[in-house]
């Protein structure tokens, strides 16, 4: 404890010194700092504990918008995609049934005879028999077409980023690639379906009542390994036909866009890009389309179809080349083109009405 002469003395040094004012504030100014910079510790400490949720910043504001953008554009896809197919379907649904009784018989093909059958069914089972297996179609399609055009999408977008041409139309060589990896992801995906459809066109209504009856009937008859007959064919099939067909699609928009000045094109100019996508695709792939239908519907036909050149073989020797191997292939070029070209609009379209749909809620948000 100090004396009272200590204090008067210390007193006296603050009033005739400002330099020993300095030095006598200085303790007591490391003392506060010392003490804030604690309160600061010990604030920080209880943030850090989760009392109070800090602000995320910038950067992962803008990585959590870039995921919600991403997820919302991939939906977008697979609802478009899902639409377009199944549209595009159903309005040639007839024709494409008559195309696979054709397909896997050994009758021969001309527009009459096919005019004649259509005529047929209808008089002995009544107008929706036309129809019959679109059920099982549908339930194949609308997946098939909703992974096909979503991966045709994401791989666009990987190629692009890629080549170096995010947000271009890309190279012709990765346009084609594009194409040929979404048809050739969605058909892995999906070839269960399209043998049971197969199944369900050219089998009477009595034989298979409905899909699940054909999934149970093969596999107790003919073995789970059926399901997948004839998957090499429609893989080696779907490379050209998709590849071809995003290919020429995408390359008609280009040339349009450049001439015309107008970087969407009408809607019947759509439908006609996609009918000559249809036209090309469908034409390249023909053969083993037929291949792949002879092998699919082998169990109910009485044939017995083993592998690809063996289907072949026996499918020219028995029918010829042009007869056997392009059976229905001038009623393909009136059935494909109307189907591409209902496809691609209908996927081009939603996609278009979608992002202003979203546009709008935004705004009004």
């Amino acid at each position: 404890m100090q004396s009272p002469r200590a204090t008067l003395s210390q007193h006296r040094v603050l009033v005739g010194a400002p330099l020993a004012v300095v030095e006598f504030m200085s303790p007591l100014s490391d003392r506060l700092s010392s003490g804030m910079g604690t309160g600061v510790q010990e604030q920080r400490a209880t943030l850090g504990q989760g009392e109070v949720l800090p602000l995320d910043s910038p950067s992962q504001a803008e990585g959590s918008y870039e995921g919600l953008r991403h997820t919302r554009s991939v939906l977008n896809s697979l609802f478009s995609g899902a639409l377009a197919g199944a549209l595009a379907k159903t309005a040639v649904a007839p024709l494409d049934r008559t195309k696979i009784i054709f397909q896997v018989s050994s009758a021969r093909f001309s527009a009459k005879e096919a005019y004649r059958l259509i005529y047929r069914t209808y008089l002995k089972s009544g107008f929706l028999s036309l129809w019959r297996g679109n059920s099982a179609t549908m339930v194949r399609v609308i997946p098939y077409a909703a992974i096909q055009f979503c991966s045709h999408e994401q791989y666009k977008g990987l190629l692009g980023g890629y080549y170096g041409f995010q947000g271009k139309v890309l190279p012709p060589v990765p346009r084609l690639l594009a194409g040929s990896m979404a048809g050739t992801t969605a058909a892995m995906v999906t070839y269960p379906l399209d043998m049971v459809r197969a199944r369900m066109a050219v089998t009477p209504k009595e034989m298979y009542s409905n899909i699940l009856h054909v999934f149970v009937r093969i596999s107790r008859e003919e073995g789970l390994k059926t399901l997948y007959r004839g998957f090499t064919p429609t893989m080696l099939g779907v490379i050209p036909y998709a590849g071809l067909s995003f290919f020429t699609y995408e390359t008609l928009k280009k040339v349009h866009a450049e001439r015309s000045g107008r970087p969407h094109p009408y809607s019947y100019e759509r439908l006609a890009f996609g009918a000559c996508a249809g036209l090309l695709g469908q034409s390249a792939s023909y053969p083993l389309d037929v291949v792949r239908r002879r092998m699919q519907t082998a169990g109910v036909t009485g044939h017995t179809y083993g592998t690809i050149l063996g289907t072949m073989k026996d499918i020219v020797s028995e029918e010829g080349v042009v007869r056997g191997l392009y059976k229905g292939l001038s009623m393909n070029w009136v059935k494909g083109p109307i189907a591409v070209g209902i496809s691609f609009t209908t996927f081009d379209l939603t996609q278009i009405l979608l992002r202003k749909l979203h546009q709008m809620g935004y705004t009004a948000r």
